[in-house]
């Protein structure tokens, strides 16, 4: 006889936005977007790389580069280390190359599960290395961006890896090569104002929350900000981000800009010519 303790604990999510309860199978079938509001989970970078790039293409990149501890900040190692048992992960980025419809790419993808996504050295120099490999291989890059800022055990050193990526980016603008930024939930601080808002096209997810102080700093700071300032629909509207998209649909648009920009062997289905005509128009509506 079946009883409660033997039903997996993992068969049914709740949304945190409807609280539906929802069966997690049909769940990942819908890219873990709630059927019922539209609530965008946040996902683990594996996760991102299964939904997004051809099945078995992605090939990592620096995974081996070391800590490092310039205060040595009583509990830091060790909090990065219970970060890497529990994610597997050893930092809060993830880069390597993979195909997208075929067309080779530089990747990127941070994980919020890693210490809240923060920017310390390792994920700087990761993602700087990501775009200088990419010049040398004439690569176009994306990068899902989520982060709740810089880490602040690594004091200056995390600080000084927004202009270190910034001007990557800038090494790919030299070369040539296209950059898409992909906002994701939530994306804050250090990341915000460096390689978030540098790409040539910057994407976001339906509902992310993004901005460079978080919600609890404006809190204690008494600004009179206008309401939903740190959403990506209020992002958009003002000209800060330049697609808004549901998760769904972000695969498809991703092999449709990189086929702009020059990508080969694009994935064709019989809607490829209606999803560039929509989605070239809703760009020159927004321009």
């Amino acid at each position: 006889m079946t009883t409660v303790d033997d039903i997996p604990s993992n068969l049914w999510e709740e949304c945190p936005l409807c609280h539906q309860l929802l069966y997690t199978r049909a769940l990942e079938k819908e890219l873990w977007v709630c059927p019922k509001c539209g609530y965008h989970f946040r996902l683990h970078s594996a996760q991102r790389v299964q939904i997004t790039v051809d099945e078995g293409s992605f090939i990592p990149w620096d995974n081996d580069l070391p800590l490092v501890d310039p205060l040595q900040f009583p509990g830091y190692r060790e909090k990065v280390q219970q970060a890497r048992e529990k994610t597997g992960l050893n930092e809060a980025v993830v880069t390597g190359r993979a195909t997208l419809a075929g067309i080779p790419l530089g990747l990127g993808i941070m994980d919020l599960a890693f210490i809240g996504g923060s920017m310390g050295w390792i994920v700087g120099e990761k993602i700087a290395r990501l775009m200088e490999r990419c010049v040398a291989d004439q690569l176009p890059v994306v990068v899902f961006c989520a982060s709740g800022g810089a880490r602040m055990q690594e004091s200056l050193i995390s600080l000084m890896q927004m202009p270190k990526t910034s001007g990557a980016v800038g090494k790919l603008g030299e070369a040539g090569l296209p950059y898409i930024g992909v906002l994701t939930d939530p994306t804050y601080g250090g990341v915000t104002a460096s390689y978030a808002f540098l790409g040539d096209v910057i994407i976001a997810e339906t509902g992310a929350a993004m901005g460079f102080a978080g919600p609890r700093v404006v809190e204690v700071t008494n600004l009179n900000l206008p309401r939903g300032v740190q959403t990506a629909e209020f992002q958009y509207e003002h000209g800060m981000i330049d697609i808004l998209i549901n998760r769904q649909q972000l695969r498809n648009t991703l092999r449709i800009l990189l086929h702009w920009f020059g990508g080969t062997r694009p994935e064709h289905s019989e809607n490829a010519g209606a999803s560039s005509t929509a989605l070239l128009g809703e760009m020159t509506d927004h321009e």
